[in-house]
């Protein structure tokens, strides 16, 4: 336990609702909400904590603060905006918090398109879904492309066409933007299009079907065969869909929860359709209330995401603070929103089916967590360490292209595998171009100063890209820091790069430790060297891209970054820009001859 004085603070805590937020320094650690303050904040100092999460999180705990609010239900919002804001480490954080997919109508020039779109909905706009997938709503559109020949480019790119592009070509655009059909032939097909993602399919395809007889009556048998060939297409993508008979919008849900992480399955259901089913992880176990896990996923996915909110919630138990939550749910919405525990008839079957999902997502999670548990046994066996004595392992990596922008990186893994959230990134500052081993030291030295000035979770083990001369350099950034605790190690490559062969470097001796080629400890290791090159060269190359961009243009009197788009959607690109004449440049809008001059002359053009 902390030095922190919970029975003086308690005294100064008030019985309403409200939400406190829990300090390690000055580095946010946990929020919550409540209802009695006071009863809930002594719950954490006046037993033993519930579970392991809890102790160390009180552990670190070394102030308090509380925000009274009105109600409950404001506590509730307030709650979430501010998880939503700061993520604390210790709150039950959903490893899927992306907001659901949509085709979108969009308006524009005479002609409106469909497009995949994620977000809320907007002003002039329709919204079709949400689908489970971005795949789910992209395959949709494309069949969509192909039946109706709708337009799928930017308005930008629609007004400046003097000729079909190849979208007509392939067959999946009638070509609006060069007139080969009217605004009326295209509204026509539009609301067909429209219609079907309303889910009124069976009247888009007797609508086909009787202009498919009416063209083979007047023998257009090849625009009886198209008609045929879309009706074709249209059942394919109404099959992949299931009808659920009878059941109104709604989201059912069900929760698999295991010893150190849980599992919620969704299955939305809309229009009489289940879309299909979603997957969402929590890092919390059955230590922790299932009911308490469910208000939280709830609170998570519905108020802080813009998740799109049915009118019911279907769940497989019990929600705490049902009223409250659905208030604060109905309120977000716009429409009131009920939730509800158990079902009868088709919604039995449904809630059958989001448990068998939930399962099977927390065994595959938990199966892929086996594995790694695995790796870490036999890697400290290697190293001659007891049990459970590594938890937490970091691998850095420099990457470069002779030296220009050089990039370092960090991955973490834990004893469940990768903890993606973790990793982090370093543009190298202060290294000279091409030195690796002091850019290695750098971002070492970084990294290790802010986690221990932000009192963050430190690993047991330490790798590096490379052999003796890269630990050398590194372990003195470490002592000197105070970190002489920490196990370092660097992982050499094989002769002719041969994974079999790759060696682990151990300081400060240098030892060299060579592992089976089976060894899962050393299939532990390779991994998290390659996940640490991977990552340090997309960030090299995404940071190279962006500097020859900014060196190309940004530079140049008068180019902002308007233009600057307008300049490479003109010309398709950096190149063919370069390329560009004076005059050549003078035909996008807004360039003056003096700015053309000046764009020619940097590129050197003639």
């Amino acid at each position: 336990m902390s030095d922190f004085d919970s029975k003086t603070f308690l005294a100064t805590v008030g019985h309403g609702p409200g939400v406190y937020r829990m300090y390690a320094g000055d580095k946010l650690i946990y929020i919550g909400k409540a209802r009695d303050l006071r009863r809930r904040l002594g719950s954490y100092f006046g037993k033993r904590p519930a579970s392991a999460k809890t102790a160390a999180m009180l552990r670190r705990l070394d102030r308090v603060e509380v925000t009274h609010t009105a109600n409950e239900v404001e506590a509730l919002l307030l709650e979430a905006t501010l998880i939503k804001r700061h993520r604390p480490r210790y709150n039950v954080i959903l490893r899927d918090d992306k907001s659901y997919p949509w085709i979108r109508l969009e308006p524009g020039l005479g002609f409106p398109r469909l497009n995949f779109y994620r977000g809320p909905e907007r002003a002039g706009t329709r919204r079709f879904g949400p689908y489970p997938s971005a795949g789910a709503a992209r395959t949709t559109l494309i069949e969509l492309q192909r039946v109706f020949r709708l337009r799928n480019c930017s308005n930008h790119f629609f007004k400046n066409r003097t000729r079909p592009c190849l979208q007509y070509q392939i067959g999946r655009c009638s070509a609006p933007c060069v007139g080969y059909i009217d605004e009326h032939g295209y509204a026509a097909d539009l609301e067909q299009a429209v219609a079907f993602l309303e889910g009124r399919n069976e009247g888009v395809m007797t609508a086909l079907a009787k202009k498919m007889e009416a063209a083979s009556a007047a023998l257009e048998y090849e625009k009886a065969a198209r008609l045929r060939d879309q009706i074709m297409r249209l059942r394919r993508v109404g099959t992949r869909q299931d009808v659920v008979g009878g059941v109104a919008d709604c989201d059912v849900l069900a929760l698999a929860a295991g010893e150190v992480k849980s599992a919620v399955a969704l299955l939305p259901v809309r229009e009489g359709r289940l879309l299909a089913s979603r997957h969402y992880l929590l890092d919390v176990g059955v230590a922790a209330s299932a009911r308490a896990l469910f208000e939280s996923f709830v609170t998570q996915h519905y108020l802080e995401s813009k998740a799109a909110i049915p009118p019911r919630l279907v769940c497989d138990r019990g929600l705490i603070g049902t009223g409250a939550l659905a208030e604060a749910l109905s309120q977000r919405a716009g429409h009131a929103v009920h939730l509800r525990s158990g079902a009868r008839g088709p919604l039995r079957r449904l809630l059958a089916l989001a448990e068998t999902n939930a399962r099977e997502a927390l065994a595959r999670r938990s199966g892929s967590a086996a594995i790694f548990e695995a790796r870490f046994a036999a890697l400290e066996a290697a190293l001659d360490l007891p049990g459970d004595a590594l938890t937490r392992i970091e691998c850095f990596d420099i990457s470069h292209s002779g030296g220009e922008e050089p990039m370092g990186s960090c991955v973490v893994f834990d004893r469940n595998g990768p903890v993606k959230e973790a990793y982090r990134r370093f543009r190298v500052r202060s290294a000279e171009p091409g030195d690796d081993y002091a850019a290695l030291a750098e971002v070492l030295e970084r990294r290790y100063r802010r986690q221990l000035e932000e009192k963050a979770d430190l690993p047991e083990l330490v790798l590096v890209d490379g052999g003796p001369a890269q630990v050398r350099r590194v372990q003195p950034v470490l002592d000197a820091l105070g970190l002489e605790r920490l196990r370092l190690a660097g992982v050499t490559k094989g002769p002719a790069r041969r994974a079999a062969m790759d060696r682990l470097v151990l300081a400060p001796r240098g030892r060299t430790l060579a592992l089976a080629p089976d060894s899962p400890a050393l299939h532990l290791v390779q991994a998290m060297r390659d996940e640490a090159h991977r990552f340090a060269i997309a960030g090299h190359r995404r940071a190279r891209r962006r500097k020859r961009l900014e060196s190309g243009l940004d530079t140049i009197s008068g180019i902002g970054p308007a233009r600057r788009r307008q300049l490479l959607t003109h010309f398709g690109g950096l190149t063919e820009l370069k390329r560009a004449s004076a005059q050549e440049l003078m035909r996008v809008p807004g360039i003056s001859r003096a700015l053309a001059e000046r764009i020619s002359a940097h590129f050197g053009s003639h």
